[in-house]
C-alpha cells in the first residue's frame, strides 16, 4: 500500500503504512469539519544526518493554512519521500513549497510512543483536537461560574463587568485624555472629537519610559509617576483649564463596581507594587493627580486594554463584539447579555464583560495539558500556581517555556552534544521576541543560530532546526489555546442569544498576533473547528495610538453627560421623603373630610360607605353568581362555596367601545345577554342564585344592593347612567330581556371584593388595595367615625375612591409636565388626578411622553424621531411591569412611612369575582335562620 503524496511530490519508496489522523486514539470529534485531508512527509536519508526528527505535515483541504506541529512516533510515521526528494525540495524544517514542516496535530499526546527526545517534547507541546475540545468545555464551565452570583467568588475566569454598555455613535465631542499603564512605559493621549461621526479626531500623544524598579516598588510611587506624566504632557501641549475627563487604561484584573470605580484583585505581568491590591485604583490615580493640583482633570473611567482593542477594531463601520489580546499577557472581552451578568443589577441590553481568563486553570482544569516545561516556568514565576492559562499563552512566558524545553533536551544530550549548556539555566536566556524571529520561514534558521551563539553556544544545523521546531510548537500551542478560549466565548454568545448561527467580528491585538501571521491562521482555524455554529472574522486592531481607548473614554463622557440630562428630565418625578410625608398628611386630611357629614360633598376622597359590615367567617355555603364589570372585558362566574373550599367557573365577555360609550340601556342590555348566555352554558337557567355585582366605578352606596353612579372612569361614558342606581339599571335590563331569574343581593366595588376574597383565607384582612387599570382602596372603619350613615355600633367597609384625590388642586405641585400632557388627552381631563399618577391605564402614556422628550433632547435613539412612538397608547403599561418590580418598592416605602404598623400583603385570587360572590354569601348568611 502506497502512502498518500502531496501534489507535485515523488511517490514514496518505503513500505510502512502511513500515519492516519483517524487512528486508534486520534479520531476526530463530531464537531470537526476537516473533510478531505491530504498528508505528506519527509524521511531523511543516510546522507542527511541529523534530520531524523523532521516533521510529518498534514494539510487540511479548504482551510488553506497549516495549523500547528505534529511529530509522529515510530509507530505512526508514514512512508516518506526519498533522500533525493528531501534534499532537493526544501531546506531543513520546510516542505517542497517552503512551508514550515509541521501542521495541525490531529492525534493525541497521551501514551506517547517510544520516540526521540525531540519528538517527545514536540508531542507534549501539541495538544490534540479532542483535548482542545475538552479544554473549551471546561472554559465554558468556568465562564458560567464567573457570571453566576452564587459561584462568582470561586471562579477562576472572573467574568468581570466593565459597566460599558454602549459603543461610539458618532455624536461624541469635546476634549478628553487617556493615560495607559504599559509594561515598560506610560502612554498619554489628548484627543479632540468634533461630533462629526468621529471621522476626523485630533490626536496628540507622548510615551514616558518607566524605571524598571517601579514594577516592584510602592503603589504610591507608581501612581505619583503616572500623575507626573499627565502633568508634563499637559504642560507641553498647553492644556486648557476647563474640565478634562480622563480614561485610565489599567491592564490588570480589577473588580469594577462602576465605570469609574475598580479595586485591583491581583497584579500580573511582572508588576508587584505594594499597598494597591484591594484598593480603588481610580481613587489612587485621582489622589495623585490632585496632589499636583490638576483639579480640572477628572478620572471618569477605568478601562482594560482588551476593551480598548474591541473599540478600536470597531472603527470604520465594522462593529466588534469580542476582543482578544495576545501580547505580554492575554485576555478577552465580549458583549454579553446583561441578564447573564448576575453580579450587577443591570438586566437589560448588553454589557461588556472582561473575562480575565489568564487565571483559567488555577483550579487544576489544565492539568492534562500542562507540560514539565510549564511547571518549571510557573515555579520560577513571581506568582506560582496562579494565572496558569496566561503562562501557556502570554508572550511574557513563551521564551521561558522554550528555554526549559531546550534545556531539558540538552540535558538528555538531544541538543548541543558535548557542549556546556549551563547558560540555559539562567532565566530569560530566551526572549519571546527571539522566539518569534526564529519561527520565520526565511530568516528563522539564521536567527536561531545568532541567538544561540549569543549565549556562547556553538549550534549545529540540526540544533538550530530543532530549536526552531520547539519555538514553533510553543507559539502554535499558544495560538491553539487562545482559539479554544475564543471558541468558548463564541459558543456562549450563540447560546445566550438563542441563535442558530452567530456571525461576529473579533478584534485582535498583541505582539504575538501582529508578529506572526501563522498565529492568526491557527486562531481562525481552530476556533472554527471548535465552534462550528459560529462564523468569526478576525479584525486586526488599528489602535497604534490609543484611539480605541480614547473612544471608550468619549463614550463614558457622553453617557455621563446624558445621564445628567436624563436625571434633570426625571427629577420632577422623583418624590423625596418629605414630599411623600406631605402627600400622606393631605390624604389623611381628605379622608377625614370625606367621612364628615358636612364636609363629604367637598372632599376629593369621597369615603363612600359600602354597607358591608362583616367579612367571611368560614361558615358560608351555597352556589352564587358573580358579575365583574370594571374595564373593556367583564366576567360572569358561578362560585360554589363548600366546606372543603371554593370552586369556580367563569367566562370572559368583551364590552365593545361602541357599547362603552353608547347608551346606558344598550350597555346593561349587553350585560344581561352575556349573563343569560353563561347560565345557558352552565345549565343554570332554571335556578335563581344570589348574585354579587362587582361594579368598579365611583358610586354612592345607599344600601348593600343600591348604588348610585357618581361618574364614569376607565374610558366608559355610557349616557343615562350617572346619578342612577346601577342595580336597578341591571334589573330593568333583565326585565326587558324577560330574564326573571336574576336576584342581585349585593353591589360591591372591586376593592371591597379583593378584601373579602383575602378575608376568606385570613380573617385579619381589613384593607383592600387595587393597583391595576385603575386604583382604589377600602378598609374597615369604626362605624362611629362614619358621619354619612346612621348608627355607631360595629364597623363598616369604606370605599375610599381615592382615584379622585387631588382633583381639588391639593396635589398640583407634584404633577409634572408629562402628567398634564396625559391628563389633557383623557375623556375626563382634570378628574381622577391621583389615579392618573398611579394606574396602569396611564403609566404607559406617561412613559411614552418621557421617551419623546428624551428623543427631542437627543438622549434616545440618537435623536432620530420614531413614528410609532408618536402613536398614543403604543407603549403599554405591561412593558413597565416587565422592567420594574412595581411590589418591593411598595412594601419598603410603606414600612418607612408607617413604621408603627405591621402590614402583611396578601395577593388576592380573583377578588372582583370570588370576592363579589363572598359578599353575597355573607349577606345570605346574615339573613338566613
Amino acid at each position: 500500500m502506497s502512502s498518500p503524496r502531496r501534489p507535485g511530490s515523488q511517490p514514496s519508496r518505503g513500505g510502512r503504512a502511513p500515519w492516519s489522523p483517524r487512528g486508534e486514539r486520534g479520531r476526530l470529534p463530531p464537531v470537526s469539519r476537516c473533510v478531505g485531508m491530504v498528508m505528506w512527509g519527509q524521511q531523511p536519508s543516510p546522507a542527511a544526518p541529523g534530520l531524523e526528527d523532521n516533521l510529518c505535515a498534514i494539510a487540511v483541504v479548504g482551510r488553506s493554512c497549516a495549523l500547528y506541529p505534529r511529530l509522529p512516533g515510530r509507530d505512526g510515521g508514514g512512508t516518506l519521500p526519498s533522500h533525493d526528494a528531501a534534499q532537493t525540495s526544501a531546506p531543513c524544517g520546510r516542505d517542497a513549497e517552503g512551508r514550515a514542516l509541521g501542521s495541525f496535530q490531529l492525534g493525541h499526546q497521551d501514551n506517547i510512543p517510544s520516540c526521540t527526545p525531540v519528538q517527545r517534547a514536540l508531542m507534549l507541546l501539541t495538544p490534540s483536537l479532542e483535548k482542545l475540545q475538552a479544554v473549551k468545555c471546561r472554559m465554558l464551565e468556568a465562564m458560567d461560574k464567573g457570571l453566576s452570583r452564587q459561584t462568582h467568588a470561586q471562579a477562576t475566569v472572573r467574568m468581570l463587568p466593565t459597566f460599558i454598555c454602549s459603543t461610539p455613535d458618532g455624536t461624541e465631542k469635546g476634549d478628553l485624555m487617556v493615560v495607559e499603564l504599559c509594561q515598560s512605559h506610560v502612554r498619554t493621549l489628548f484627543v479632540t472629537l468634533l461630533g462629526d461621526g468621529n471621522q476626523s479626531p485630533q490626536l496628540m500623544y507622548k510615551i514616558f519610559d518607566m524605571p524598571a524598579d517601579m514594577l516592584q516598588g510602592t503603589g504610591e510611587a507608581l501612581f505619583d509617576f503616572i500623575a507626573q506624566c499627565v502633568h508634563k504632557f499637559l504642560e507641553e501641549i498647553g492644556s486648557p483649564q476647563h474640565r478634562l475627563p480622563l480614561g485610565f487604561v489599567f491592564p490588570f484584573s480589577c473588580r469594577q463596581t462602576g465605570l469609574g470605580k475598580a479595586e485591583l484583585i491581583s497584579w500580573s505581568k511582572g508588576f508587584q507594587c505594594s499597598d494597591v491590591e484591594g484598593k480603588d485604583v481610580v481613587q489612587l490615580l485621582q489622589a495623585a493627580i490632585n496632589k499636583l493640583e490638576l483639579y480640572h482633570v477628572q478620572v471618569i473611567a477605568l478601562l482594560n486594554d482588551t476593551v480598548g482593542t474591541m473599540m478600536a477594531s470597531s472603527w470604520g463601520g465594522k462593529p466588534c463584539e469580542i476582543a482578544l489580546v495576545t501580547g505580554t499577557g492575554t485576555n478577552s472581552c465580549f458583549m454579553a447579555e446583561a441578564e447573564l451578568v448576575e453580579v450587577v443589577e443591570e438586566s437589560n441590553g448588553r454589557m461588556c464583560v472582561n473575562s480575565e481568563w489568564g487565571c483559567f486553570g488555577d483550579d487544576g482544569a489544565l492539568g492534562d495539558v500542562l507540560t514539565p516545561y510549564d511547571h518549571r516556568v510557573d515555579q520560577e514565576s513571581s506568582n506560582p500556581g496562579e494565572r496558569r492559562f496566561e503562562k501557556m499563552v502570554g508572550g511574557l512566558y513563551l521564551g521561558e517555556i522554550v528555554r526549559h524545553a531546550v534545556l531539558m533536551l540538552a540535558t538528555e544530550q538531544a541538543l548541543f552534544v558535548g557542549a556546556s549548556t549551563s547558560v540555559l539555566g539562567a532565566k530569560d536566556a530566551f526572549k519571546t521576541q527571539q522566539v518569534l524571529e526564529i519561527m520565520d520561514n526565511e530568516t528563522g534558521m539564521a536567527k536561531a543560530r545568532s541567538a544561540l551563539e549569543a549565549l556562547g553556544l556553538q549550534p549545529s544545523e540540526r540544533d538550530c532546526c530543532r530549536v526552531q521546531q520547539i519555538c514553533r510548537a510553543v507559539v502554535s500551542r499558544a495560538a491553539a489555546l487562545s482559539a479554544t478560549g475564543l471558541a468558548a466565548i463564541l459558543s456562549l454568545m450563540c447560546r445566550s442569544r438563542e441563535l442558530e448561527r452567530l456571525v461576529v467580528n473579533v478584534g485582535v491585538d498583541g505582539e504575538l498576533y501582529r508578529a506572526h501571521a501563522r498565529f492568526g491562521e491557527i486562531l481562525q482555524s481552530v476556533a472554527g473547528l471548535l465552534a462550528p455554529e459560529c462564523t468569526a472574522t478576525l479584525v486586526p486592531s488599528a489602535d497604534t495610538n490609543g484611539l480605541g481607548v480614547a473612544m471608550v473614554t468619549a463614550v463614558a463622557q457622553r453617557l455621563l453627560t446624558q445621564r445628567h440630562e436624563v436625571e434633570q428630565l426625571l427629577a420632577p418625578l422623583r418624590l423625596s421623603r418629605a414630599d411623600l410625608e406631605r402627600v400622606q398628611a393631605l390624604m389623611r386630611q381628605e379622608m377625614e373630610r370625606g367621612l364628615g357629614r358636612d364636609s363629604n360633598a367637598d372632599a376629593s376622597v369621597r369615603m363612600l360607605p359600602t354597607y358591608v359590615c362583616n367579612t367571611p367567617d368560614g361558615t358560608e355555603r351555597g352556589d352564587f353568581l358573580a358579575l365583574d364589570l370594571g374595564g373593556t372585558n367583564f366576567r360572569v362566574l358561578v362560585v360554589r362555596v363548600m366546606q372543603e373550599g371554593i370552586h369556580m367557573a367563569s367566562e370572559i365577555y368583551v364590552v365593545p367601545t361602541s357599547v362603552m360609550q353608547g347608551t346606558g340601556e344598550a350597555l346593561f342590555d349587553h350585560i344581561v345577554e352575556c349573563i343569560m348566555d353563561f347560565q345557558r352554558k352552565q345549565n343554570l337557567m332554571e335556578q335563581v342564585l344570589p348574585l354579587g355585582f362587582t361594579f368598579s366605578f365611583p358610586c354612592q352606596q345607599l344600601g348593600l344592593d343600591k348604588a348610585v353612579l357618581l361618574t364614569w372612569t376607565k374610558g366608559f361614558s355610557a349616557s343615562g347612567c350617572v346619578g342612577q342606581d346601577v342595580v336597578q339599571l341591571l334589573r330593568d335590563a333583565a326585565q326587558r330581556k324577560q330574564h326573571v331569574a336574576l336576584k342581585v343581593v349585593a353591589v360591591v366595588n372591586d376593592t371591597v371584593g379583593t378584601m373579602m376574597a383575602c378575608g376568606y383565607d385570613d380573617p385579619k384582612c381589613e384593607i383592600g388595595l387595587i393597583v391595576g387599570t385603575g386604583t382604589n382602596a377600602c378598609y374597615m372603619e369604626e362605624r362611629k367615625n362614619v358621619g354619612t350613615v346612621e348608627g355607631d355600633e360595629g364597623r363598616m367597609c369604606i370605599n375610599m375612591e381615592w382615584g379622585a384625590f387631588g382633583d381639588n388642586g391639593c396635589l398640583d405641585d407634584i404633577f409634572t409636565t408629562f402628567d398634564r400632557m396625559v391628563d389633557e388627552k383623557t375623556i375626563n381631563a382634570g378628574k381622577q388626578r391621583f389615579e392618573k399618577l398611579i394606574s396602569g391605564m396611564y403609566l404607559g402614556e406617561i412613559v411614552r411622553h418621557i421617551l419623546l422628550a428624551m428623543v427631542d433632547k437627543q438622549l434616545l435613539f440618537r435623536g432620530k424621531p420614531s413614528l410609532k412612538l408618536q402613536t398614543r397608547d403604543i407603549f403599554q403599561t405591561t412593558f413597565l411591569s416587565t422592567i420594574e418590580t412595581f411590589s418591593q418598592n411598595l412594601q419598603q416605602m410603606l414600612q418607612d412611612l408607617a413604621p408603627n404598623c405591621a402590614v402583611t400583603f396578601l395577593q388576592s385570587e380573583d377578588g372582583s369575582g370570588k370576592g363579589a360572590a363572598l359578599v353575597a354569601a355573607v349577606a345570605c348568611r346574615e339573613t338566613s335562620p
